[in-house]
């Protein structure tokens, strides 16, 4: 054989040995592409779910259930209503100072006014 013929074989080799790893590298990131398709479905089945769950934990029958056997709230009556009004003499509504941060357990009576 003479040496051209040599150097085309080792051409030739060479070529399908680049023909073999390109192909190998295409099904590689051909999987990956499977695999990131299938982690998209999962997330938007589970985001759907998540928007599913916010709509039924939002609605106002469950939220007005637990309100009221938690929370052992009440709805508001006329008869329960308390009206707040000011001492005779003491300074006017808008002369009285805002609280800024009141505590959460001192009742409304005792902060301004008295209650009927």
């Amino acid at each position: 054989m003479s040496r051209f013929n040599i150097f085309l074989l080792i051409v030739v080799l060479g070529c399908a040995l680049s023909v073999v790893n390109a192909t190998n590298q295409q099904r590689q990131i051909f999987i990956e592409l499977q695999r990131a398709q299938a982690q998209e479905r999962q997330l938007q089945q589970d985001y759907a779910q998540l928007q599913y769950q916010q709509s039924a934990m939002s609605k106002t029958s469950r939220i007005e259930q637990i309100a009221t056997d938690s929370l052992k709230m009440t709805p508001v009556t006329t008869g329960r209503t308390q009206y707040l009004t000011l001492a005779p003499g003491a300074a006017t509504a808008e002369d009285a100072p805002v609280p800024t941060a009141a505590p959460a357990s001192a009742p409304v009576a005792s902060r301004r006014g008295s209650t009927r």
